[in-house]
């Protein structure tokens, strides 16, 4: 079994994020590899047909960023990473994931799938999109409904 020494947790705080945050904790205690996190904020327009994309109010944004880092600190804390090796990004997911761990060394990257099928499967997914823009391994954690 590969040794990683760098593990990036990429978080979306759902309701399945204590089973991806778990496998990856655990990957990093057996390999005694530095755990680090990364949340990106989808910059999505609203788009409305007769008016074209309707950009986020800068207020609404930053409170969704101001949001997202507690939440990220708060995740951070209970799973002993320090903030500097925190990550809270703006863009495309699957892109800046990648980027993050290219960036920082990272050899293995934790990410949440539902495993859908369809409709998801044709829009594509983060886990999808990380897995073939990566460098690095990527390790896809199956989301149950339990």
């Amino acid at each position: 079994m590969h040794n990683y020494k760098h593990i990036l947790l990429a978080v979306d705080f759902s309701e399945h994020g204590k089973q991806v945050s778990s496998k990856a904790l655990d990957m990093a205690q057996r390999n005694q590899a530095k755990l680090s996190l990364v949340h990106v904020v989808e910059n999505l327009p609203i788009t409305d047909a007769a008016y074209g994309p309707i950009p986020f109010d800068v207020d609404l944004t930053q409170e969704w960023l101001d949001t997202s880092k507690e939440r990220l600190a708060k995740l951070g804390a209970e799973l002993g990473v320090p903030a500097e090796q925190q990550w809270l990004e703006m863009g495309s997911a699957k892109m800046e994931i990648v980027r993050v761990a290219e960036e920082n060394a990272v050899d293995l990257i934790v990410v949440g799938s539902h495993g859908r099928h369809g409709l998801a499967l044709l829009l594509g997914s983060t886990a999808n999109g990380v897995l073939h823009h990566a460098k690095c391994d990527v390790l896809a954690v199956r989301l149950t409904d339990d």
